[in-house]
Formats: structure tokens, C-alpha cells, sequence
């Protein structure tokens, strides 16, 4: 991390081993089989089923000054954006800053409300990172996902800190955390256990 410039963090939730995702995602379950029939299932009922337990932890998933995600995280469209998807959080969404969205696909910036806009870059997670440094100033970046897209920034050593919401729930299959990431080098910043989940932030030591 240069001196003057904001962390980047990763920031995701995922079962006991390793997964962020199940195996058939669809629109209707973004998630997969994670457990349960809902939009979130199991693996993400600890951001809505006890809230007020976890509400640091929600509160710091959108704290950053500006925010990564891939085109999977972002929506379910495919391809071309040939279907004008804004994204799964509505008109207002939690991010109040820049997102830089990861696509193949050319696509105009989104304004949405609450100062929210979404920024899609065609040419690689450096080029996200760059834009969203200079979006963020001295503040964070947050690198929300889903795994295989903070896969490529943690090969690439891209990253500062890692945290982690780890459920306990065995998925089995689906999309791995550190799948394809070279040994690393972490150490224990923190952790926090809850009802349902368990809280752990990590510092990438280089």
C-alpha cells in the first residue's frame, strides 16, 4: 500500500468450506444452492436474520469510498447488454460512491440514486483498481466479488486486508474462495463470533 492511499479490501461471506456461491445460480437465486429457497438462503441469513448483531459488520461492507464488483455480483444479464439491468439493489443502492463493474462488455456509466454510480471497465482488474484509487482518494476500495473476482485480485497481490463472514454451512460445490490463489501470508487482525456466523479480518503480509 503506497503511502497517502487507502487500503483495499476484500469483503465476503462464505460457508465452512470455502464457498461464496452453490452450484446452479439463476436470477431468482443468485446464489445457488446455499441452503435454503430465498434470494439469499442460508448462507447470507446472517445479514438479515439478526442485523442488529451484525450491524458493524453490514455497516462496513459499504463504508469504503468506492466499491469493485465482477459482472456476476452485479446481475445475471450475460454478454451483451442487450437488458438494461441495474444491478440487484434497486434505485437506491447501499454504496452511496463509485462501483466499478468488471465486463468483457462495453456499457455508459449508471447514475443511480444516493450518489451511487456504476462505472463498467473492459480492460482488467488493474484498470478497476487504478480508477477506483482515484475515485476513493485516500480511502478504501472495496472489492465485494464475488470469489473469483477477488481470485484474480488476490493472485495478483492486489489486496491488503481480507474479510471474512464464515458460516457454518458445508456447500460442497460451487464458487471457492482461494481457488487458484498462490500460498498467502495472512495475519489475524481480528474476529467475532455471532449467533450465526463468524467475523474474522485478516492483513495480506507481503
Amino acid at each position: 500500500m503506497t503511502r497517502g492511499m487507502g487500503r483495499a479490501i476484500c469483503d465476503i461471506t462464505i460457508s465452512v468450506d470455502g464457498y461464496s456461491a452453490g452450484l446452479n445460480q439463476t436470477e431468482e437465486r443468485p446464489f445457488g444452492d446455499d441452503g435454503g429457497d430465498g434470494s439469499g438462503g442460508k448462507l447470507h441469513a446472517w445479514m438479515f436474520d439478526t442485523p442488529s448483531e451484525n450491524r458493524a459488520e453490514v455497516d462496513q461492507m459499504t463504508a469504503a469510498n468506492a466499491f469493485i464488483m465482477g459482472r456476476n455480483m452485479f446481475g445475471p444479464v450475460r454478454g451483451e447488454w442487450d437488458r438494461q439491468w441495474n444491478g440487484w439493489w434497486g434505485d437506491d443502492p447501499p454504496f452511496h460512491a463509485a462501483v466499478f463493474v468488471l465486463t468483457h462488455h462495453p456499457r455508459d456509466p449508471q447514475p443511480m440514486g444516493g450518489g451511487t454510480t456504476y462505472y463498467f471497465v473492459t480492460d482488467g482488474v488493474e484498470s478497476a483498481l487504478a480508477q477506483a484509487r482515484a475515485a476513493a482518494g485516500d480511502g478504501d476500495v472495496a472489492i465485494l466479488g464475488g470469489a473469483t473476482t477477488i481470485n484474480q485480485y488476490l493472485a495478483a497481490g492486489l489486496i491488503d486486508e481480507v474479510r471474512l463472514h464464515i458460516v457454518p454451512l458445508a456447500l460442497g460445490a460451487g464458487t471457492r474462495l482461494f481457488e487458484g490463489v498462490p500460498p498467502l501470508k495472512l495475519e489475524q487482525v481480528k474476529s467475532r463470533a455471532a449467533t450465526s456466523v463468524t467475523h474474522v479480518t485478516y492483513r495480506v503480509l507481503r
